[in-house]
């Protein structure tokens, strides 16, 4: 009640099954909050930084594999990505480069990336963790956004920064092997000078904690420029050790990632555990379905992480060898879509699948605890109450104050909050989508919102009086759903969802029906404007790399999965459906092209009401829709 005074009574209301439920899945998530909190708190008056809990960790046991790399196979002990982190924190230092200033870090996924940021935060420098995929003018807003004072690149990534020209005034330092590509002008290479730096600790530590900022990530991307997020020390444990405790990792585990590095999953989620409690992880630069399984079979891998539509790659995959005598324990995620959730753990045996929501910045990270399978293969709560499978986390409706975030009702088009009398806004009930807002308190380094480096940026994810005068919240910008016992789904993200015919329609569910109908294709969804016409149309991207599609037919096979008004108005087939770097599909610059088909390069086509199906949209086609002459 402290917490939330106003919040409605009719939310702890449950039904009668669940007192037993929720006592044990309660326990298991307030004792991982606790203990999480403990840690932090004992920390914190220690003094301690993510670089000082890496050091006790390659202490403990400095010639256990610490990071391999499953391209060339080199092993980094804790013991050598101590003294390499060393190297750089010296040469930093010698530099000019000390406490609070920042240095871009732009390489492939390896693990002298994670050597050079750590090296970095032991010299109390900020990294900026660039995405890789960026170019040009995304590439220079990454650099610059910063206040970067250098950067340290990849050797790969030479032309990409050449082609800045004069538009990069910062240093570059490169590092690894000189191919034949171009580099910047006044490159500078950073072995030699790395092979002269002591591999000792520095002898005058920076006085970092754990309310100091350790590196910056950008957000990924999908509805604009990146935005660089604030990742503070306490930040990189709380989501690494939650992981850790919540699904009972072990320091003899071995991860496998193919996510990239500048990405908080990868980084955090993944590196962390390596870090902060001693595992071994596998990196891998780039997702390959192909060899995903023989890598796991050859590193006697434990854990996987998977993210956006990785998990249907595999399953594209035809049956191999590998994938049935594998070790792997483990998924751990988000993203998985709940039709293909059942398919995957039958097929590859992955005892538990650890589902669950976050992002970089926000402070409402949640988990699915128990979607797991039991020794006779059934999911242990599935069986009872068929409600795992799909969920992406659970809140206690009981006691939902001890992790205050909540599900509050807003317009669907444009996620502005809806707000009651008092000025309150509004909480939503069991099966009523909403947007996920988590409560601020800066005190509290489970509760608190760091932001971005842009003021304005941070400014526009908070809000006020959300569900009592004077309380803030964090706006996650993603529509989520509870059920009567407290598993939430992942619903939208945000704009996602459109209204039309008077409905709102949800492009998560159109994606999934559709991508079901035609073989687990990729599949984007979004609504676009038609002249005088009321709300967004549907309109569905379709992957079709070979042609073959023929939608004639498809709108007969939507009317037994779909309503009216959820079915799509137009069809663009395309070769390919650009994806974020981890692996979320792109829709921005869809949603910006529309339906014209002068402005459209791919085979476009528009429902025919009165015959029920498809059909080609060219030029008069169109002129007639925007003319009113054609009625949906």
């Amino acid at each position: 009640p402290h917490i939330f005074p106003n919040f409605p009574k009719f939310h702890c209301k449950i039904p009668q099954i669940s007192p037993k439920f929720h006592k044990i899945h309660c326990k298991i998530g307030l004792w991982v909050l606790l203990r999480v909190r403990h840690n932090l708190s004992r920390f914190r008056r220690r003094g301690l930084s993510v670089p000082a809990l890496f050091a006790a960790a390659a202490r403990r046991r400095p010639d256990k594999a610490a990071l391999v790399d499953a391209v060339s196979g080199a092993v980094w002990t804790f013991r050598h990505l101590d003294e390499f982190s060393n190297a750089v924190a010296h040469l930093c230092r010698h530099l000019g480069y000390g406490p609070g200033a920042v240095v871009a870090v732009f390489m492939e996924s390896c693990p002298e990336f994670v050597a050079v940021w750590l090296g970095l935060a032991k010299a109390g420098v900020e990294a900026a963790l660039v995405n890789s995929h960026l170019r040009r003018e995304g590439l220079l807003h990454g650099l610059t956004c910063s206040g970067a004072r250098a950067v340290v690149y990849g050797t790969e990534m030479g032309a990409a920064l050449c082609e800045l020209s004069s538009a990069l005034t910062i240093p570059a330092l490169s590092l690894g092997p000189a191919g034949p590509g171009p580099i910047p002008a006044g490159s500078r290479a950073l072995e030699p000078l790395l092979e002269q730096a002591p591999k000792t600790p520095l002898g005058n530590e920076p006085g970092r904690g754990m309310d100091d900022r350790l590196f910056y990530i950008y957000t990924s991307g999908t509805t604009g420029m990146p935005k660089a997020a604030i990742v503070v020390h306490s930040r990189y444990y709380r989501i690494a050790a939650f992981a850790y405790f919540a699904f009972r990792m072990r320091p003899d585990d071995v991860i496998y990632t193919c996510l990239p590095l500048y990405h908080s999953a990868g980084n955090i989620l993944g590196v962390g555990q390596c870090l902060l409690h001693g595992l071994t992880v596998v990196i891998r630069p780039k997702f390959s379905a192909s060899r995903f399984w023989d890598d796991c079979v050859k590193h006697r891998c434990t854990i996987f992480q998977y993210i956006g539509e990785l998990c249907r790659f595999l399953l594209a995959q035809p049956v191999s060898e590998a994938e049935r005598r594998h070790q792997l324990r483990l998924a751990l995620g988000n993203g998985l879509r709940a039709q293909l959730w059942p398919e995957f753990q039958r097929r590859f045996q992955i005892p538990q699948i650890g589902e669950f929501y976050g992002a970089t910045e926000c402070n409402c990270s949640l988990a699915n605890l128990d979607g797991q399978v039991g020794k006779k293969g059934k999911k242990i709560w599935e069986k009872i109450w068929g409600k795992s499978v799909g969920a992406c986390g659970f809140n206690s409706r009981i006691l939902p104050n001890v992790y205050p975030v909540r599900l509050v009702k807003v317009q669907p088009d444009t996620l502005e909050l809806l707000r009651d009398s008092r000025g309150l806004c509004v909480p939503c009930a069991p099966g009523e989508p909403g947007l996920l807002v988590g409560r601020i308190d800066q005190r509290d380094p489970l509760r608190r919102f760091d932001g971005y480096v842009s003021a304005g940026a941070t400014r526009s994810k908070i809000a006020r009086d959300v569900l009592a005068k004077g309380d803030q919240a964090y706006l996650s910008g993603d529509v989520l759903v509870m059920d009567d016992l407290g598993y939430l789904y992942f619903r939208d993200r945000g704009g996602d969802t459109f209204r039309w015919r008077g409905e709102n329609v949800s492009s998560t569910e159109v994606e999934g029906a559709l991508s079901r109908l035609l073989g687990q294709a990729d599949v984007v969804v979004y609504g676009v404007e038609i002249p005088g016409a009321e709300g967004r149309a549907g309109m569905a991207a379709i992957a079709d790399p070979h042609s073959r599609l023929d939608p004639a037919g498809l709108y007969q096979a939507l009317v037994p999965v779909l309503p009216p008004y959820a079915r799509p108005v137009f069809i663009r087939l395309l070769p390919h459906l650009d994806t974020t770097g981890t692996f979320k599909l792109q829709k921005t610059r869809l949603r910006g092209e529309g339906w014209d088909p002068r402005l459209v390069p791919d085979r476009l086509f528009v429902l025919d009401p009165q015959r029920g199906r498809y059909v080609p949209l060219d030029g008069e086609m169109h002129a007639r829709i925007c003319a009113g002459k054609t009625r949906f």
